[in-house]
């Protein structure tokens, strides 16, 4: 296990070393959902496909609730990682059908796998700090 999580480490290191700091974070959170969408779209079971959505967008708000209770989180990350997490808890509850939303068709799965993503990529002016988008990233890959 520790083995693991010096591996994350290393990895979300190489990540913000190659590119532009928060910008390769958010392209690696941006990621993980692309990868939960083409997993969705290669599964022909609607069951199996609202199982492996509700499994991601979950683990992402778990992951946000997770660094949300980290003392050291700033003010204004707190509120992106808020916003963020709000978006996520939406799309979670407009999946499952809570919270006045209708279930979302099996038919319409795929697109839904889309919507999240795009929904997501045109949140981008929410701000969150590098060292928190790290840690969010290292709890996504501890998840996976």
């Amino acid at each position: 296990m520790l083995t693991r999580i010096v591996t994350c480490c290393l990895i979300c290191a190489v990540v913000v070393l190659a590119g532009t700091g928060a910008a390769r974070a958010q392209d690696a959170i941006l990621d993980h959902l692309n990868d939960t969408a083409v997993e969705v779209k290669a599964t022909p079971d609607p069951a199996e496909k609202r199982a492996i959505l509700a499994k991601n967008i979950d683990g992402l708000i778990g992951a946000l609730n997770t660094v949300r209770g980290t003392p050291t989180l700033s003010e204004q990350d707190a509120k992106g990682i808020d916003q963020v997490q709000a978006q996520l808890q939406e799309k979670s509850d407009e999946l499952a059908g809570r919270n006045g939303f209708s279930p979302v068709p099996d038919n319409r799965l795929d697109e839904f796998s889309s919507y999240v993503v795009q929904d997501l990529e045109q949140a981008r002016s929410i701000t969150i700090g590098i060292v928190t988008l790290l840690l969010i990233i290292i709890i996504i890959i501890l998840l996976v």
